[in-house]
């Protein structure tokens, strides 16, 4: 099983490595061979010796001498409203805001209204987190997918990118809010006052800190660039999300900083300092719980809005309802400012920004955007000429403006594009050398460029990186071979007999072992998960399979609970009047709680992706008010106590130590409940806050710890062993008569630990989760206990299915708690309670918790399961075999959850690679994929917990038992030979 893993680990990270590189980019960065047609000269060489060789002011003069466009401004302000979604600024679908965000920003809506700004939806490309969508603005490429990964830490950008282009023709630049900016562009900032980003509990002193240098820069004539990042509206969704009672003064606080920005250099114009271009713009949306990181219309609907553009629209909605992509800021803002366009850009101009531009400077910008296009497809496609394309050989008098039909492979259609748009250019030059151009054939030629345009942008934006198919293939071979050696292993255990018959051959394999019901079912919930992978709507909601899939045990264990009364047998009634109605009624019961809590798990979240809008428990109570939801949130605190302390009082052959972690866990459940209390975690600030919430992890720690170390050496110092007339079976002795407590107190202390694992778990949940969420994890505690009643009445058989069971109740409580396969149900958030400075590796860590809160509370209840298995084994077993006592009740704990996870590990890997090309790969399947692996990290780090606990617990019993017997032996043999 060991070696499974191993070789499931190696193909994991052979495979990630290889479908996930980092998205290769073209190398070096643009210069003056940018204003150069590419025309197979030896242009590049001189030119590249020529700017390394020029010094900024004299490379500024020969860029606005080859582009031949004078710059239309001279400074450059960049406001960047993190999480701000154009929404809140230019309304949607043709229609305003909400009438409390117009209120909330009347300055910047009456720009838009006087047309004196030109604002548009800019579509951000997922994963819609903040680093890779700077990148992208500044660089008009597409990063890699793992950005998502990086976001949290951020290393210096290398790639061509605007900032690099004008620090080349010396620009001065000052950079003044969100650190990632400092971490991208180390050096090139004159000064700077970074915040950082990821404390989303500051909403007020991390805006407060970027706005208090404002006035003196803005007075400031030694600067060309500006960058503002402000964080404070994305902190806020984050806490309240877009309705929270923090995002209108929040707004008005960003409308006053554009206020004074636009009285005090814009429309003053100060010719000393030079004019000025402010564009406000946000990096992402955010989703109506205020997360992000996701493909959602909401999360992807980012700003981009131009201060100082003049708009020639009178209405408002025809200046603000435009819609472009994050990636065209970057081209834009090149030409606007003579600098080359960055060589990686895949973004086309924003055609408005160039309206006052004569006729032959705005086909020059469209020229020189279609150039560094073609490069970028050169560079794609090796060996791509469009020179030479047969179909434009009537082209070479250059006078004639026929459009010719593109059609056949994208290479052709490409060129054909392009030559298209070549010719017609060509063509209105003549024509207005010779005084017979015509306004159509201007407007022939501006279509025909953007036609070609929006074609290679949209091409290369799809473009899938070459993948390294023997790496990939390896590592599917290696991970399929780990899942069938996991599966195989599971099927020879689920399928050997009963203990006593030394049976080493898979019954399954030879068509002796018969199936029940429940395995069946089982493998059908494989095949079902398996084939669902395939569809993009069943990955975004899954959590429908999970939940029908443990509706659907619950009923089978029913039936089998009820099977005795329904088949009326005499057997099977004499066996119910023995004493066994009790435990009968137990499991029906049990079942029935399963059913119910089951039940209301499953509607407290509504929805995965696309259905989060229907109505829910969670939106019914949080629409009741705060004060409900906190309410709800104390009572269930107070009753996972109340429940735990019954939990621990079922224990009752341990008096004394049960009243002792009786009143370990009731002082570490009243410590939570009074933090909860008197502080709302995910508002309070305070240091006094922070601190009392780092010594209740502390204590929860050391009671998690101190039990899994302590336990096992002072269960037989309190409650000496006694002979039991049991046998215990060793390979080569069998000892009649001889003392197996060990086995007991072995059963004894699995309790117990498991219990602390549990009641620690659920109290830290409490602590992290949002409000809303406490409730479901009083349920999902139920349900441990519920199943733990069934288990301990339903005897030895079929334990693996049980062990199912636990899984899918994992699984399915972990959408029941608002988790998705998208990025954007992630709780930032709650990744910084108790934490008064950010640290990537600790908030790292409680955002892992957090999101896998339920899965990993299912698998710290294994020791507790093993527990009640022993139990059971030494119930209906005098003679113990400790071999098949370790694999039946510690080898299926661990090895159903790694077989499980493998099995879907190893097929979404393969469902990955046949997508690679799929229209959703980047937003559906890929993020998916990112949680299976998260997924299978945390079954490693359960199973790793589970069998440690065991090993350790079981060492402290075993082989101090077996060290005083050799003793004894030894001196009953001296006195045998002394007689």
């Amino acid at each position: 099983m060991i070696s499974a893993v191993i070789l499931q680990i190696i193909g994991l990270s052979l495979f990630v490595f290889g479908f996930f590189p980092v998205k290769p980019a073209l190398s070096g960065v643009s210069g003056p061979e940018s204003f150069y047609s590419d025309d197979g000269g030896d242009s590049d060489s001189v030119a590249n010796h020529t700017q390394t060789s020029l010094p900024p002011h004299l490379l500024k003069s020969l860029y606005q001498e080859l582009s031949g466009i004078h710059p239309s401004f001279d400074r450059l302000i960049l406001m960047v409203i993190d999480g701000l979604p154009a929404e809140f600024v230019l309304g949607k679908d043709g229609l305003p805001p909400r009438e409390d965000f117009r209120e909330a920003m009347p300055y910047t809506q009456a720009l838009l209204s006087n047309g004196m700004a030109i604002g548009y939806h800019a579509k951000a490309a997922p994963p819609t987190v903040t680093m890779p969508r700077l990148k992208a603005m500044v660089s008009g490429a597409i990063g890699g997918f793992l950005d998502v990964a990086f976001n949290f830490n951020t290393q210096a950008m290398l790639d061509d990118n605007l900032l690099g282009q004008f620090f080349r023709i010396g620009w001065k630049m000052v950079m003044l809010g969100d650190e990632t900016w400092l971490k991208l562009f180390p050096g090139l900032f004159t000064r700077h006052d970074g915040v950082s980003s990821f404390y989303v509990k500051d909403t007020v002193q991390v805006d407060q800190n970027v706005s208090r240098h404002l006035e003196s820069e803005l007075n400031r004539d030694d600067w060309n660039l500006l960058i503002l990042h402000y964080l404070g509206l994305d902190h806020v969704g984050h806490i309240g999300g877009r309705n929270s009672i923090l995002m209108t003064p929040k707004l008005k606080e960003m409308d006053e900083v554009v206020k004074m920005i636009h009285l005090s250099t814009i429309q003053t114009r100060d010719n000393d300092q030079g004019k000025t271009l402010l564009v406000v713009v946000s990096d992402h949306g955010m989703t109506e719980n205020g997360n992000h990181g996701g493909s959602s219309y909401e999360e992807t609907d980012s700003l981009a809005l131009f201060v100082g553009l003049k708009s020639d629209h009178s209405d408002y909605a025809a200046s603000s309802c435009n819609s472009i992509y994050q990636v065209d800021i970057a081209p834009t803002l090149a030409l606007l400012f003579d600098v080359p366009i960055p060589k990686n850009n895949v973004g086309v101009l924003i055609s408005e920004a160039f309206d006052l531009l004569t006729d032959d400077k705005q086909l020059r910008v469209l020229e020189l955007n279609s150039w560094q296009l073609l490069r970028l497809i050169q560079a794609q496609l090796p060996g791509l000429s469009c020179q030479n394309l047969p179909s434009h050989n009537g082209f070479t008098d250059g006078l004639t403006s026929t459009i010719v039909e593109c059609s056949g492979s994208m290479e052709k259609m490409l060129c054909c594009l392009y030559m298209n748009a070549v010719n017609l250019h060509s063509s209105w030059k003549s024509k207005s050398l010779s005084g017979s151009k015509s306004r159509d054939d201007y407007s022939s030629t501006v279509a025909a460029y953007h036609q070609f345009l929006k074609t290679a942008s949209e091409w290369l934006s799809r473009r899938v990186t070459d993948k390294p198919v023997g790496l990939l293939s390896f590592g599917i071979v290696t991970m399929a071979v780990s899942s069938l050696t996991l599966l195989g292993l599971m099927i020879c255990m689920s399928t050997e007999d009963q203990p006593g018959e030394n049976q080493r051959l898979c019954n399954s394999i030879t068509g002796m072992h018969k199936w029940s019901v429940n395995e069946i079912f089982i493998l059908g919930v494989m095949l079902i998960l398996v084939m669902s992978m395939a569809s993009s709507s069943m990955v975004e909601e899954e959590q429908y399979i999970w939940h029908f899939v443990l509706s659907t045990s619950y009923v089978l264990f029913l039936r089998k609970a009820v099977q005795p009364l329904a088949s009326g047998s005499a057997k099977s009634l004499s066996k119910l009047m023995k004493g066994q109605t009790e435990r009968h009624d137990i499991r029906i019961s049990s079942i029935i709680l399963l059913l119910i809590s089951g039940r209301i798990l499953r509607g407290w979240h509504q929805g995965g992706v696309n259905w989060t809008y229907l109505p829910d428990i969670s939106k019914w109570l949080e629409q009741a008010g705060v004060n409900n939801v906190r309410s709800i949130q104390l009572a269930s605190g107070l009753l996972v106590i109340s429940l735990s302390i019954c939990a621990l009082y079922l224990f009752g052959s341990r008096r004394k130590i049960t009243r002792f972690f009786g009143f370990c866990f009731l002082i570490c459940g009243l410590l939570v409940l009074w933090h909860l209390y008197h502080n709302n975690a995910f508002v309070s600030t305070s240091y006094d806050a922070a601190i009392q919430t780092q010594i209740i992890y502390a204590i929860l720690g050391i009671a998690t710890i101190g039990t899994f170390v302590a336990l096992p050496w002072f269960i037989p110092l309190w409650f000496p062993g006694t002979c039991s007339e049991l046998n215990v079976k060793s390979t080569s002795v069998t000892f009649v008569g001889q003392c197996t407590f060990s086995l007991v107190e072995f059963r004894d202390s699995s309790y117990l630990i498991g219990l602390a694992y549990i009641i620690c778990w659920c109290l830290l949940q409490l602590l992290l989760q949002q409000p809303i969420n406490s409730m479901p994890i009083l349920l999902l505690l139920v349900q441990i206990f519920s199943s733990m009643l069934y288990f301990s009445c339903s005897g030895l058989q079929h334990i693996e299915v049980e062990v199912a069971l636990l899984y899918y109740m994992g699984m399915a409580g972990h959408f029941a708690l608002g988790n998705s396969n998208t990025l954007a149900t992630i709780d930032v958030a709650g990744a910084f309670i108790g934490l008064s400075s950010h640290s990537m590796f600790l908030s790292g860590i409680l955002m892992f918790i957090i999101t896998y809160a339920s899965p990993m509370l299912f698998l710290l209840s294994m020791p507790m399961y093993i527990s009640v298995k022993c139990t059971s084994y030494l119930a209906n077993h005098q003679n113990v075999d400790l071999g098949h006592l370790a694999k039946m009740i510690l080898g299926f704990p661990c090895l159903v959850p790694l077989g499980f996870n493998s099995i879907l590990l190893t097929s979404y890997t393969i469902v990955l690679v046949l997508m690679r090309n799929h229209l959703f790969v980047w937003s559906v399947f890929s993020p998916k994929y990112l949680y299976v692996c998260a997924t299978t990290v945390c079954i490693y780090i359960g199973v790793f917990v589970v069998a440690a606990t065991e090993i350790y617990t079981s060492s402290q019993f075993h082989y101090p038992r077996e060290s005083r017997l050799n003793k004894q032996l030894g001196s009953s043999r001296k006195k045998l030979k002394s007689i």
